[in-house]
């Protein structure tokens, strides 16, 4: 049984954390949030102890440490994009191995710095990468491992995950701290395509506003174009009629990858590749990181019709706060 820390207890995704660390037989001692609504907690590790501030959950991991000689193996981080660094740092200096949401972190040169505290310290940093862990990507990654030499595929991605007025009021909606719309929600899919297709040759932005982004990637085996958005607007009608509020499609050569379902058990058996010596670590993140990095900071490209996802063309949005 290992024991773990987690930052960031009253988040969207800590929940998977907490359920990832209790289906792999481990012990929560201590959470951190400077928000209180973790009554989840009651659900996973009622015992844990729970504090609002920095200063005294670091304290108490200390007293633990120095007093009653328990030590910390693992610290989990799913606090706001921004905070990761930062909180990644604090993990290691503490002598334990960080579990860190994604986007592990905003730049690339982060990734160098963390590099040099993984060294100074010898703990490992872990990042979640969990479509890497989904069959039906293991699968698409075979199929292209085994396609004839020189074979470029056609891909189609989008990801439309509807988010409501809040969104746009809380860290998530300030780019400096989410990164924005391709960091937020879509650097784990581009992860997956790097993964699955190669390097990367070519970067296109048609688009990236407050709530969608639009580009074009060409890999050593795929041309894929993409759109993410966080509008219910443009979610299918189909998908609607369902009282559903996300809709996920990869196309590869016209053909549906069907990766809808299994999603919240990903974070388990990325906890559990992590526990067994084979999680991913800051170098398997550099590709994604790098280029979301491109992706909010390029010039928008023309759009050409063989380069650009079909709905880029649909009705564009104003700011809610505009």
């Amino acid at each position: 049984m290992k024991n773990f820390a987690l930052i960031g207890a009253a988040g969207y995704i800590a929940p998977r954390h907490l359920k990832a660390i209790k289906e792999t037989g481990n012990l929560l001692l201590a959470a951190l949030d400077k928000n209180d609504s973790v009554g989840i907690m009651d659900s996973y590790f009622p015992e844990a102890s729970f504090f609002v501030e920095f200063e005294r959950f670091d304290r108490h991991i200390e007293k633990l440490k120095r007093e009653k000689g328990i030590k910390l193996d693992y610290v989990s981080i799913c606090t706001p994009n921004y905070l990761h660094d930062a909180h990644i740092r604090m993990a290691l200096r503490s002598g334990a191995h960080a579990i860190c949401e994604k986007p592990l972190v905003l730049n690339p040169w982060n990734i160098d710095a963390l590099q040099a505290i993984e060294k100074e310290t010898g703990k490992k940093i872990y990042t979640i990468l969990q479509l890497r862990h989904h069959q039906a990507i293991l699968d698409l990654k075979e199929k292209v491992a085994q396609a004839p030499k020189g074979k470029v595929f056609d891909v189609d991605l989008t990801y439309l995950t509807s988010r409501g007025k809040w969104y746009y009021a809380s860290w998530k909606g300030e780019k400096t701290k989410s990164g924005g719309i391709a960091s937020n929600i879509g650097v784990h899919f581009f992860d997956m395509l790097s993964w699955v297709f190669g390097e990367l040759k070519e970067n296109l932005v048609f688009e990236h506003t407050h709530d969608r982004a639009c580009g074009y990637f060409l890999f050593e085996k795929a041309k894929v174009k993409w759109f993410l958005s966080i509008n219910y607007d443009l979610i299918p009608e189909e998908i609607k009629a369902k009282e559903q509020r996300t809709y996920r499609s990869i196309t590869v050569d016209g053909e549906e990858i069907e990766f809808s379902g299994g999603f919240t058990e990903l974070h388990t058996e990325s906890y559990k590749a992590i526990l067994e010596g084979k999680g991913f670590g800051l170098n398997d993140a550099r590709n994604s990181i790098q280029m979301v990095h491109e992706i909010r900071n390029a010039e928008f490209s023309e759009p050409k019709e063989e380069k650009v996802h079909a709905l880029f063309y649909k009705s564009k949005s104003k700011h809610p706060f505009t």
